[in-house]
């Protein structure tokens, strides 16, 4: 926000995300945002996942924001008050811990039946080691399990109540069709989900 004669200018910005794959969206509004300290933003997307995972991250640093359905498009107003600042999630700078990356519905390679079941053995079993997990990341396949019918929702809704994130990726449950069928977890895109491995303790890769 600038000044001239003591007159508040108010730095605005319209940008067209619609076609952009995830996390491409959240990209543009980042660097918008930092290469211009702008007030006042309209986003323009085509899908619920962008639509989300802008929200959030508009949210996240200071700026109220406010959703027009257009026909297939989604605009996204939003505006910083003068008196607003970036809000820092300082638990992703202080107790950091483990990240688990689950990248599939089933445990290891082979016999999926046994696949299945381990993995719901695998992830109820890891309520003894809650006071070690830090974020659990669901990918590829790996984001049924945080829909609807899933037989770990009890499990991950455990975590949730013990402030874990579940962060579970929006192009995923947009490729099969479980964008609505959520139960569990934060629909997040791959800007997100880089950032908690780079600033993770340690990543424990399940695939």
């Amino acid at each position: 926000m600038a000044t001239l004669n003591g007159v508040i200018i108010m730095n605005t910005t319209k940008l067209d995300c619609r076609g952009l794959a995830c996390p491409e969206p959240v990209i543009a509004v980042k660097k918008s945002i930092e290469a211009n300290n702008i007030n006042q933003l309209t986003v323009i997307v085509d899908n619920s996942a962008a639509k989300e995972n802008v929200i959030r991250f508009l949210n996240k640093n200071g700026y109220n924001a406010e959703v027009i359905q257009d026909n297939t498009d989604i605009i996204i107003e939003a505006s910083k008050d003068k008196c607003a600042c970036a809000i820092m999630d300082n638990e992703d700078f202080i107790n950091k811990k483990i990240l688990i990356l689950i990248g599939s519905q089933y445990f290891g390679k082979g016999d999926d039946k046994l696949g299945e079941k381990l993995m719901i053995n695998f992830i109820n079993t890891l309520k003894e080691s809650e006071d070690e997990i830090w974020r659990l990341v669901f990918l590829n396949s790996g984001v049924r399990l945080a829909a609807k019918g899933s037989p770990v929702i009890d499990a991950l809704k455990y975590f949730e109540d013990k402030n874990i994130k579940i962060l579970v990726c929006g192009t995923c449950l947009e490729h099969f069709n479980l964008l609505e069928k959520k139960e569990a977890g934060e629909t997040t895109n791959m800007l997100d989900i880089v950032s908690a491995i780079r600033v993770a303790d340690k990543v424990i890769d399940i695939t």
